[in-house]
């Protein structure tokens, strides 16, 4: 498989000795426009990688505050065809920034995969998680993914033991993304002892970075979690920045792509502040 901007940007960030801030938003919340200058906030913010959330009308893996954001984006029209434009408007100011699509089988499936496949490549999609594709099911997406130059990005939990993480992890590329905890996201953060230890676990199986999600919402918690991982996910905290200057009816009461970028510096602070130590 041909090198990717994720592959690139991780190696730029070893060599620099510094975690990645990979930011999660949901595509097409509260409207398409917003959620553009929402992500092209981002870089400017400090992000290093972009997850661009595919809303779904079903969801299993997300909290309420994530759900409610691709309500949110469905209510306003948001599809999938459109989320991929929002990835090729993006691409016209910036040709550097990962993008990792993320989300569900269920909408790709319904596009066609080849068709999917051929339009994420053209809007610059760089790679995929999608939460309920087991490895046991990679000839649908994964292999083709991976066969088009997009990396598969896998989830690795708590409870993914070392009997079944060789099989995660087989075809596995980009990053893997350890989820801290069992749950939903949005839920407290994990104990970072135990974090450490895991993404150590998994670092025995793979040369891939490991990124650790999941209740991670200040830059402190950021700092803790980077002294460890190769990078730090935020998801939930950014999607309530954008629904908390949001009034009852949905109305705007302040602009949520410059709430976004606040939080974004802040957790940028930290994460730059964690320093790993450089590579030997």
């Amino acid at each position: 498989m041909t090198t990717t901007r994720i592959d690139r940007r991780m190696a730029k960030l070893k060599a620099e000795g510094r975690p990645a801030l990979v930011t999660y938003f949901m595509g097409g919340d509260p409207d398409y426009e917003t959620s553009l200058s929402i992500m092209k906030a981002l870089p400017k913010a400090g992000s290093d990688v972009i997850e661009l959330g595919m809303p779904f009308s079903d969801p299993m893996a997300d909290g309420p505050a994530i759900q409610a954001a691709g309500l949110r984006a469905l209510k306003a029209g948001q599809t999938l065809a459109k989320t991929l434009k929002l990835a090729r408007e993006f691409r016209q100011g910036d040709n550097d920034t990962p993008i990792v699509m993320m989300g569900y089988y269920n909408p790709i499936y319904i596009y066609g995969v080849d068709r999917f496949l051929t339009d994420a490549v053209a809007s610059g999609i760089d790679g995929l998680i999608i939460v309920d594709l087991p490895p046991e099911m990679d000839a649908e997406l994964c292999i083709p993914a991976l066969k088009a130059g997009i990396n598969f990005i896998r989830l690795a939990t708590p409870t993914t033991d070392d009997k079944r993480l060789p099989k995660v992890l087989e075809n596995t590329s980009g990053f893997v993304y350890y989820v801290s905890m069992t749950g939903i996201t949005g839920s407290a953060l994990a104990d970072t002892t135990k974090v450490a230890e895991a993404v150590n676990r998994i670092k025995a199986h793979t040369d891939l970075p490991v990124c650790v999600g999941f209740g991670v919402k200040t830059a402190e918690q950021a700092r803790t979690i980077g002294a460890s991982a190769d990078g730090v996910v935020v998801g939930t905290a950014i999607v309530n920045a954008v629904a908390n200057v949001l009034g009852p009816k949905g109305e705007k009461t302040a602009d949520p792509a410059e709430a976004v970028a606040t939080l974004v510096t802040g957790l940028s602070q930290g994460v730059r502040a964690a320093r790993l130590a450089p590579a030997q």
